[in-house]
Formats: C-alpha cells, structure tokens, sequence
C-alpha cells in the first residue's frame, strides 16, 4: 500500500518524551500529561465533520438504521466500549449500535495481529450483521491503513451506506474512502507508535460525541439529564430518582413513586408530570 508505515505521523518518534526512560516518574506522568492535553484541542477541527456525522447517524436511526464501528486492536475495541455503553446509557436495544472488533469478541482480551490485514475478512464480519443502505458504517484505524477497516469501508461504500472514518493521520487512505472523514491529529506518540496513547484518547473523544449527540437530538436527554437511563441496580435507582426530581422539582420521594407509577421509565415519569400540569 502507499503510505509507508514509518512516514505515519502515528508512528513518528516524539522529541519531547526522548529522554522519558531516564525521567523520575514524576517527570515521566508530567510530559505524558502535557502530551495529552494536546488531545482534546486536535478534536477542535474535527467538531464540523463530527456535527455532519452525527447528523448522518440521526437520519439514519429515523429511517431505521443502525450505527456500526469496525476496527482492529485498540480501535476495534474502543468501538465496542462505545456500542456497549449506549443500552445502559441510553435505554436503546443493543442492535441500534453495535461494535465490530478484527478477530471477533477473543481480541476483546488477546491481541491478534492477522486478521486485521485481510479486508475480505473485514467484509465477511460486516455482512454478517446484516448490514445494508440503510445502516452507517464508522471505520476506525489510528493509521488510517488498516486493510480490515479499508474493506468494510469499500463494501459499504458500494451498498450506498454513509461511511464515517475515524484516523489520526493526515490524508489517510481511511479518510479517502470514507463519505465523511473526521481525522484529529494529537500527534507522535509519547511511545512512538503506541496509539493506545494519545490516538486512542481522541478516537474515545470522537466516540463519546458520536453517539452522545445522536441520542441529544433524537430527544434521550431532558436539560442535561439521562432521561432514558435503565435503573437495573441500586446506583442507577438512585440516579433516576434525582433526574425525576431535578427535572420536575419534587422530592426525592415523590420522585420514587412517579418512577414506580411509570412502571421505571425516568421519561415517561417527567413527561407524564409535565403533561399532568400543563
């Protein structure tokens, strides 16, 4: 492929972390932290394509799609902990979003190095969901190279999916392929290559806005509240009582037995007091 891995801005040497073996440990933890704080202004670019992006996924939820990630190693993973969060979060089935990780749920836990470089494979796995036009398909590669990521991408691209890539390279083949194309650039990283570092960290930014935004504008947040939380345990009962009296002003009591009465919907709980005084 083009794009030879050591010209890969991922995978630069960083001047300001050279020396880092030879750092005190606090000296080591204050260039990783100067270094991180790098992160989250790289996501300021991006913010117009994440807004479009958003937007795609909005539409295609309306229409009754889904939102698919497909990575390999950190990213696969970080796909599959944002696809994961969004049911409990969120109140939505676990189908609605869904992650995609190269070598199937084992690399959850155990790196595999192969089947990420094989983009039939990375095919096989999005098809096998059932994905189809109606779906968005959100590649993620740090490189911007992954051969896995570049084939769901092209096989969704040929279906007439909106396709989303996710890189920390500039002018990425990922970036190219993809109909929106949101690429942050933190920068080398403090161990050069390891884009579990400052990569990762953006990909989770990107992530967090993705599918956060999308259940903002789809209505699954009242104010700033998690409406649509699952009370399924004693931490989240109480999170769902305080979000009743937070958004509607009664006691914390009272806000039990509305949440009783609307059989634990925290929404239907707000939106049935609300009905009732207006």
């Amino acid at each position: 492929m083009s794009n030879p891995l050591h010209n890969l801005l991922t995978e630069q040497p960083n001047p300001a972390s050279a020396r880092i073996d030879k750092l005190s440990t606090l000296e080591m933890v204050q260039v990783i932290n100067d270094e991180d704080r790098k992160v989250a202004e790289s996501i300021t670019p991006e913010l117009p394509a994440i807004a479009d992006a958003i937007d795609g996924i909005v539409a295609a939820f309306a229409a009754g799609g889904r939102l698919f990630y497909i990575g390999a190693g950190t990213s696969g993973r970080l796909g599959v902990l944002d696809a994961s969060e969004c049911p409990p979060t969120f109140n939505v089935p676990s189908h609605l979003v869904q992650g995609i990780i190269a070598g199937g749920e084992s690399a959850l836990s155990r790196a595999t190095e192969t089947t990420e470089d094989d983009p039939e494979i990375g095919v096989r796995d999005l098809l096998a969901r059932g994905f189809g036009p109606a779906d968005v398909l959100c590649g993620i590669a740090a490189s911007g190279r992954t051969p896995y990521v570049l084939g769901a991408i092209a096989e969704a691209n040929r279906l007439g999916a909106l396709t989303i890539g996710i890189s920390c390279s500039p002018g990425s083949e990922l970036a190219v392929a993809s109909k929106i194309a949101i690429t942050p650039l933190p920068g080398p990283e403090v161990i050069a290559g390891s884009t579990r570092l400052k990569a990762g960290t953006a990909t989770k930014l990107v992530l967090n806005m993705l599918t956060t935004g999308a259940f903002i504008r789809i209505g699954y947040v009242w104010g700033n509240l998690m409406v649509n939380v699952q009370p399924k345990n004693t931490k989240l009962l109480d999170r769902a009582k305080r979000i009743i009296s937070s958004a509607t002003g009664v006691s914390y009591d009272e806000a039990g037995g509305l949440l009783q009465a609307a059989d634990n919907n925290v929404r239907r709980a707000i939106e049935t007091w609300h009905t009732a005084r207006s």
